[in-house]
């Protein structure tokens, strides 16, 4: 299965909707988005009233495109958050906020989830002292999450840990000032994934 190498841009443009793919670039007037609102390609502007399987659809897309998954790895979590016990649609956005991938993007190593996993694939992350090169590896609390040595004068890492530490790192883990090290202190909330789509649509979405 190939990655998409495309424009970023047009995912968020598709799902109507910013996906922060691009870093900073997100947060700025330049964002393609703010421009163009609408659905990209020749019929983007065009009015159509969407059914409920492509209501359902779409808010499975987005949040299987802000998280940077392909559909077998994404199916794969959601049947897991179905087994655990409690609220199906919140089992996931847990599970996919445990993500090690996104945790070094949530603590402001890297300025999007695209390039926090490929810090992780690079094998510039360690897990509580060990390299890990898996993206998909499920934090528990208690594990620290630190960046190798050699990438600390990396000015992608730099200029992404300055800017986050205006918007703040999610309330599940803990940055430790003035290092590159972070802890998960608790297991992530519905409030802590913070993603724009009605996860209940998505449930219904896999057990049509």
């Amino acid at each position: 299965m190939g990655r998409y190498t495309g424009p970023r841009c047009r995912i968020c443009r598709r799902e109507g909707v910013k996906l922060f793919l691009k870093g900073e670039r997100c947060f700025k007037p330049s964002c393609a988005i703010e421009k163009r609102e609408y659905p990209p390609g020749q019929h983007g502007q065009s009015r159509t009233k969407p059914t409920e399987y492509g209501i359902r659809l779409r808010e499975k897309q987005k949040l299987r495109r802000i998280y940077g998954m392909h559909e077998r790895p994404f199916r794969k979590i959601f049947t897991e958050a179905e087994r655990v016990k409690g609220v199906t649609g919140e089992n996931l956005l847990q599970l996919l906020e445990r993500r090690l991938d996104n945790a070094v993007f949530r603590l402001g190593f890297a300025p999007s989830r695209p390039s926090a996993r490929q810090f992780v694939r690079h094998g510039h992350v360690r897990v509580n002292g060990q390299n890990c090169s898996m993206p998909g590896r499920m934090l528990r609390v208690g594990d620290t999450i630190t960046i190798r040595p050699s990438l600390h004068e990396n000015l992608i890492l730099k200029d992404s840990m300055q800017a986050a530490s205006h918007r703040g790192v999610a309330g599940w883990l803990e940055l430790t000032a003035g290092t590159f090290e972070g802890k998960v202190k608790q297991l992530p909330t519905r409030e802590d994934a913070g993603a724009p789509v009605n996860e209940q649509l998505i449930v219904e979405f896999y057990s049509r």
